[in-house]
């Protein structure tokens, strides 16, 4: 197995975000240490994991080289952020090269508020093509691998995030989720990825202007505790009064939960690996005192036509109007394959785009109704394991990517069309030792269930380490 990590005997050691918030508040190790720390392992696995789509060491290395803390939580803590939002000073080239890069001239609404929490970006991270691909393969500027298996894909859109937490060189990375893209890397690269509710995280301009609100902004860790503590931090500096507080969540819950299994998509069954290792999860809820009942799915077939006729429509906008949002050098010929199919899909089913979105919209009543029942959902993250590099070759023909995107990708859409918060979670792994997660939805606004489970589930099965 071809696998690779970072992890060294430096400033960053093995920590985990919060970890490395309590060392640096100790003085025992000093910010200087730790973004020269998180640089060199940039520079040590980036030329074979291919995760970076901009540096910032530069700008970095000033600010760790200040002594005046800059405030929040996190304060001094090395991190990335998606190729996908507006930092001030950096480009933002959406996992492709169809345009001349130009940074931005202010911080987005999103990295305002991340970057109040102290984190200290080094840089942007690769993501697919416009976030469209669950694997990012671009074919000029190469796929982003694996850390566990760089044969393997290492997810998306949000893959240079979660290969570069995954392989130890930051602990914590921004990541956003369309289709499954803080959920997908996640599960692919063994790390926790909660998609929040809709509107639980300030989204930038372009984002907030989609018909649909289907993207979240988020993370992916290593582990439990820094994803709460994000939450409990970014809640601090931006939250939404329509949701309930998420609040700090340091610890399992004492509730027993009522836990619907359902390993089956709406189009497949999963895996028979994947089968077996979800219902293997459900028999740990289990001997923890939850009770579990598997369910067959209960959204109709055409959740699948309607998502990706949506998917297609955004296509359609983004190459439309590539010159007036991205500027003159935008030139679609340098769009792969995938982008060009799905503006072409949208082209000639317009009139359809209208009532796709309608029923979209009313997916959510029948979640509803589940969860009147159930307090959970638990199903897999994906349908299969992470495949190789090149199964999703974004030169291959239109149809042939989209039908093994829509195969594998066969969960995660649904939360995006509800605004439903979900989290997927490394408690297994497949028979060639790649990552495998579990995936727990709910109710709009119970992240804070959803978290305390994950801290319950750590703590009685702690998932691989990729250094061991």
């Amino acid at each position: 197995m071809d696998r690779i990590d970072a992890f060294a005997d430096d400033a960053l050691g093995d920590l985990d975000a919060v970890g490395l918030v309590a060392a640096l508040r100790a003085g025992s190790v000093s910010v200087g240490e730790v973004v020269d720390a998180a640089i060199a392992r940039t520079e040590k696995v980036n030329p074979v994991l291919n995760g970076l789509a901009h540096d910032a060491f530069e700008r970095a290395r000033v600010r760790g080289g200040l002594r005046q803390p800059y405030g929040g939580f996190f304060d001094g803590v090395p991190s990335f952020i998606k190729d996908n939002v507006a930092v001030a000073g950096m480009p933002s080239m959406n996992g492709t090269d169809a345009w001349d890069p130009v940074p931005a001239s202010g911080d987005g609404d999103f990295a305002r508020a991340f970057l109040a929490t102290g984190v200290v970006p080094i840089g942007k991270t690769r993501m697919s093509e416009f976030g469209f691909s669950a694997a990012a393969e671009h074919p000029r500027l190469g796929p982003v691998r694996n850390p566990w298996n760089t044969r393997h894909t290492a997810g998306a859109s949000s893959s240079g995030s979660g290969a570069f937490v995954a392989a130890g060189v930051v602990p914590i990375a921004h990541a956003n989720d369309g289709g499954g893209s803080i959920r997908i890397p996640a599960s692919c690269n063994g790390l926790v990825g909660l998609k929040p509710s809709r509107g639980r995280l300030p989204l930038d301009r372009d984002m907030r202007q989609m018909p649909l609100k289907i993207v979240a902004n988020g993370v992916v860790t290593r582990s439990v505790r820094d994803t709460a503590a994000f939450y409990r931090e970014i809640e601090k500096v931006s939250a939404n009064p329509k949701l309930p507080p998420i609040g700090d969540i340091t610890a399992p819950g004492r509730r027993r939960l009522r836990i619907a299994v359902c390993t089956s998509s709406i189009t497949r069954e999963s895996s028979p690996e994947v089968r077996e290792l979800t219902l293997d999860t459900a028999s740990l809820l289990e001997r923890l005192g939850h009770r579990i009942e598997v369910i067959d799915n209960p959204i109709p077939t055409r959740f699948i036509d309607d998502f990706l006729l949506y998917w297609s429509f955004l296509a359609f906008a983004l190459v439309k109007g590539g010159r007036r949002t991205f500027g003159p050098t935008f030139d679609r010929e340098r769009l792969d394959n995938l982008s060009l199919g799905l503006h072409d899909w949208a082209g000639r089913n317009l009139h359809r785009v209208p009532l796709a979105i309608v029923r979209l919209q009313r997916i959510r009543r029948i979640t509803s109704r589940m969860y009147s029942t159930y307090d959970v959902l638990l199903t897999p993250t994906l349908a299969d394991a992470p495949p190789p590099v090149g199964h999703l070759d974004p030169t291959a023909p239109y149809r042939q990517v989209i039908d093994r995107l829509v195969d594998w990708v066969a969960f995660t859409p649904l939360q995006n069309a509800t605004g439903e918060p979900a989290i997927s979670l490394p408690l297994a792994q497949s028979a060639s030792g790649l990552p495998v997660g579990m995936m727990f939805a709910t109710g709009v606004g119970e992240e804070a269930r959803l978290l305390q489970l994950a801290y319950e589930l750590e703590e009685a099965q702690p998932w691989a380490r990729i250094q061991s």
